[in-house]
């Protein structure tokens, strides 16, 4: 009843309790229990026996009963009454403590369940926010990539612009080549003619002269 009363309420005794009938439960403790609680029961069913062969004879002898078979019969119930409630309630502690055993796994089972619960939901917390980091950093890469394409499609521009221009430039250089050209062979011309003038003239005067 004592071990019972202990199992009932939560203290520190039912710890030490409960650890010593672990190790009671450990190697051959449970078949030395299964014994002596067999041999209990089989002398319970001897006593009980004894008591019946007792209340037989005397409702045989008509109700007459010796003080002997009287203090017998006494004692027989009592010891079949103390077995059988020694039996009772080492059932009743058996049984305790595997549900208070029981329980107490679940319970470890439970918080190990609620902290993989919670990391789980950090986890996924933290994921969470680093996901939007990750999309922040994209949508800032997406800008200045859009950025980028703008400045190369007026880059684009300007070097087709440019190279339109060296185009232009390159033949109106032609064009100024060629008229260089022209204007020298003319200006070669003129000297060429400049100086059969000169020498025609210096002929001339020098037929007035004679």
């Amino acid at each position: 009843m004592a071990l019972i009363v202990i199992f009932v309420f939560k203290t520190p005794l039912r710890k030490l309790v409960i650890m010593g009938l672990d190790r009671v439960k450990r190697g051959s403790g449970p078949i030395v229990v299964k014994t002596v609680a067999g041999t209990v029961f089989v002398v319970m069913v001897s006593t009980i026996y004894s008591v019946a062969s007792i209340h037989t004879r005397w409702v045989d002898e008509g109700g007459d009963i010796t003080p002997t078979d009287h203090i017998l019969l006494a004692q027989h119930l009592l010891e079949a009454s103390l077995m059988g409630f020694s039996l009772f309630l080492a059932f009743m502690i058996d049984k305790l403590h595997h549900y208070i055993r029981e329980l107490s796994m679940r319970r470890k089972t439970m918080e190990a369940m609620k902290k993989q619960n919670r990391a789980f939901e950090d986890g996924k917390s933290g994921a969470s926010e680093e996901i939007k980091t990750l999309e922040g950093e994209a949508n800032a890469l997406r800008g200045k990539i859009r950025q980028l394409e703008s400045e190369l499609e007026e880059k684009a521009k300007e070097a087709s612009s440019a190279e339109a221009n060296a185009g232009a430039l390159k033949k109106q250089s032609e064009g100024f080549l060629l008229e260089y050209d022209r204007l020298l062979e003319e200006n070669q011309n003129l000297r060429s003619q400049l100086q059969s003038l000169d020498h025609t003239l210096s002929r001339s005067d020098s037929k007035k002269v004679s």
